[in-house]
């Protein structure tokens, strides 16, 4: 009973699946309420999802554009009801909350300190990729509300893949922006979508490129993508965000 309560160092740094059996319990339990929830209340679908299936024992880096925090509840929640761990990356300005600390990190999430060289959060996911769980990322950093926002891209996610030799696979949603919009503080229910693009890896970039060229290539060819797949739904979902 003590580890329930044991501090965070312990989860970030272990396999999810060795974490006591409450936890695991506890975590499989709010996996089903919210994947039961988000089910029908955001109707939502993964298209392409055979991406997502791993070829040998290492996970992958998934990366996926945000636009609220649905997508990463239903993402979150088709992966482990696949049998896989998966593991989000997020800024560390949440654990600002102690109450949220101690739940993020026993539901596999890994801080990162954004605008540093956070190599001790690199070396979490690359061991956790290395144990064979997938780590979700957002590269835009914070939720896109609206078109006209200013989006930047924050890198490290290539250098996670090459260190851990993992994979990564772009994936876009779309919809999930109107689950909360403009002024509303209640959550609508309405249909979303989650497609995945064809997953890549360092293994792919033209072989002329130099190391540090090819991370360069790996990160933007993935966000290149993941933006493809975004518009796409866009445009098959006139309107949807």
């Amino acid at each position: 009973m003590a580890r329930f309560f044991h501090d965070e160092d312990y989860y970030y740094d272990r396999g999810m699946r060795e974490n006591p059996p409450a936890i695991r319990a506890l975590y499989l339990v709010i996996i089903g309420i919210l994947f039961a929830f988000s089910k029908v209340y955001w109707r939502w679908r993964v298209e392409r999802a055979e991406e997502l299936l791993p070829t040998d024992d290492t996970g992958s880096v998934i990366i996926s554009n945000h636009t609220s925090m649905g997508e990463v509840v239903a993402t979150v929640c088709h992966i482990v009801r696949t049998g896989r761990r998966v593991r989000p990356i997020m800024k560390s300005e949440f654990n600002k909350n102690p109450v949220v600390k101690w739940f993020f990190a026993r539901v596999g999430g890994i801080p990162v300190e954004r605008g540093t060289s956070d190599m001790k959060a690199l070396r979490r996911a690359q061991h956790a990729l290395q144990r064979g769980e997938d780590v979700l990322i957002y590269p835009e950093g914070t939720r896109i509300r609206s078109d006209d926002q200013p989006v930047e891209i924050h890198g490290g996610f290539a250098l996670i893949a090459q260190m851990a030799k993992a994979p990564v696979v772009p994936l876009a949603v779309c919809g999930f922006r109107d689950v909360t919009p403009p002024g509303a503080h209640i959550m609508r229910p309405v249909k979303t979508w989650i497609r995945c693009g064809e997953r890549l890896s360092l293994s792919d970039a033209p072989a002329e490129l130099k190391r540090r060229e090819r991370l360069q290539w790996l990160e933007d060819e993935s966000v290149r993508r993941m933006y493809e797949v975004r518009d796409a739904l866009r445009e098959e979902h006139p309107g949807r965000r």
